[in-house]
């Protein structure tokens, strides 16, 4: 008889998973300063590493426009190439400097559909160690209310561990 997993096994099990994508993930990237390098390595690992993910990417600040984003490193479908501070789920982390944790893309005002399969999203902040927004990190599923706090801290402590 196949063993029953509550919701807190479950949730036990996503967060180990986290705790062991950012240790493979700090020794992958090990004296590797490129911030390229770096990007592009942590959407490949995490896309690779969980299942509710469909579109795992970086959108870097591009420092030769004023508040707007333009796709970097990612793993999945085409990317908007561009997105405007406060435009959609990206332009509201990028603009409030918050984690956005959306459970149905179709209702966030002004959500920007790059593939009509996403229905649910996440989306951290990305900053230096001087504070300085370099990125947001996006997440999207093809599943409703696909992530949730565990998630969140998994991908926020990730990040922060990585780029600040």
């Amino acid at each position: 008889m196949a063993e029953a997993f509550n919701d807190k096994t479950l949730v036990g099990d996503k967060a180990a998973r986290y705790a062991e994508v950012a240790d493979e993930i700090a020794a992958v990237l090990d004296g590797e300063t490129n911030l390229t390098a770096r990007m592009a390595t942590v959407a490949s690992m995490l896309a690779s590493s969980f299942d509710h993910y469909f579109w795992t990417g970086f959108y870097v600040v591009d420092p030769a426009k004023d508040r707007e984003l333009v796709v970097g490193p990612y793993q999945g479908t085409l990317g908007c190439l561009r997105i405007a501070f406060g435009r959609g789920v990206c332009g509201a982390a990028a603009k409030t400097g918050q984690t956005q944790l959306v459970a149905d893309v179709h209702a966030f005002p002004g959500h920007i559909a790059c593939d009509s399969r996403s229905q649910s999203e996440i989306v951290v902040p990305v900053f230096d160690a001087s504070g300085t927004l370099l990125a947001v990190f996006d997440v999207d599923s093809d599943k409703p209310a696909a992530f949730d706090a565990v998630d969140q801290q998994g991908l926020e402590k990730i990040l922060r561990a990585t780029f600040a």
